[in-house]
């Protein structure tokens, strides 16, 4: 009998709710008109003796049973729509800034429904709103530190009095900042025109193993700099695809394994055909991620290494995300402290 109970929902549809109101404000004021009418015919005030009295006595009822009824009506139509009112007021809240409120439900299933949408919704506004000034913070800490940097070397430069060996080292900086800054515009420029994309239109059929072995020839200096083994197994494959857009994914991925791999570690790059698709492997024995870095690594300028030890935006992983989506593919990691990561990608072959 408890199980039965329990799973009886105590909710009622906007509908019933609606009609049970109707009948109700009816039953109620036909019994209060007709209890009125009874204690006005006992006190003697109306009399039912009499074509004329009858007339009479039932033009009061009437009467009484619309004033009784409108009465009613707004007394039970204030406690019925009180959920409509809270929920109102707690827009008004929302469209000002305030997105830690939250709305009650109700007895109706309807109302209840949409009171938990709401309270969804302000928790994907509040969500959305974090972003947005992680964003701003994070962008602003990225742009502000190359050009604090490039300020200050350029003054250091300019009052005279450095050797020529400072001199050289000040402007090595300065230039590597440059090139952080011209880096981190072209990421923003490139993020922003991709995630305005829907559709890939510019397509065509080219060698994808070949594309990621000249990725990996182009940022030969970084890893030989570094003295890592790279260890090498494509298949040739050939895919329909946007070939300028996809060569990023391969980039990015590589030059993030490069950066996060000790000297001397190694890097391995799988790629083979499953299917109608092409599945790359990236693998590396770098510091790996925790649990937390790997809930954020796709979220704009998000870094793991908190002191900016290593030279990077936060970028690079958010854009090989939205272009392997936008490609139709799907991208997984695997990750342990101290264990290194492994990037997989799937992408259809067209």
């Amino acid at each position: 009998m408890r199980r039965i109970k329990k799973g009886l929902s105590p909710k009622i549809s906007l509908t019933v709710s609606l009609v049970a109101l109707v009948f109700l404000v009816m039953l109620l004021s036909v019994f209060s008109a007709g209890l009125i009418a009874y204690l006005l015919i006992q006190i003697g005030v109306m009399d039912l003796d009499g074509t004329a009295s009858q007339s009479r006595a039932i033009s009061i009822m009437i009467y009484i049973s619309i004033f009784l009824g409108v009465v009613i009506a707004t007394l039970l139509s204030r406690r019925s729509v009180k959920p409509i009112r809270d929920m109102m007021k707690a827009t008004e809240k929302v469209s000002q800034g305030n997105f830690s409120v939250m709305v009650n439900g109700s007895f109706v299933f309807e109302l209840d429904a949409l009171a938990g949408s709401f309270n969804k919704m302000v928790q994907e506004l509040k969500g959305i709103e974090t972003l947005r000034s992680d964003f701003v913070r994070n962008f602003s800490h990225e742009f502000k530190t190359p050009i604090t940097s490039i300020s200050g070397f350029a003054k250091l430069l300019q009052a005279g009095d450095a050797s020529e060996e400072e001199k050289q080292e000040y402007l090595t900086i300065i230039v590597q900042e440059s090139e952080r800054l011209v880096h981190l515009s072209s990421n923003i420029l490139n993020l922003s025109k991709i995630e305005s994309t829907e559709i890939i239109s510019k397509k065509t059929i080219y060698s994808l193993d070949e594309q990621i072995r000249l990725a990996i020839v182009m940022l030969e200096p970084k890893w030989s700099d570094k003295n890592l083994q790279v260890d090498i197994r494509l298949d040739e494959i050939e895919i329909l695809g946007d070939k300028n857009l996809i060569q990023q994914i391969w980039v990015n991925l590589l030059d993030n394994a490069i950066k996060f791999t000790y000297n001397g570690g190694e890097i391995k790059v799988d790629l083979w055909r499953s299917g109608q698709k092409a599945t790359f492997r990236l693998e590396d024995t770098g510091c790996g991620m925790s649990d937390e870095t790997m809930r954020h690594i796709f979220d704009k300028f998000y870094q793991g290494d908190t002191s900016h030890a290593l030279a990077g935006n936060g970028l690079g992983l958010t854009l090989v995300k939205r272009i392997t989506e936008l490609c139709g593919g799907t991208i997984e990691v695997q990750s342990e402290p101290g264990k290194g990561c492994v990037f997989v990608i799937n992408l259809p072959l067209g």
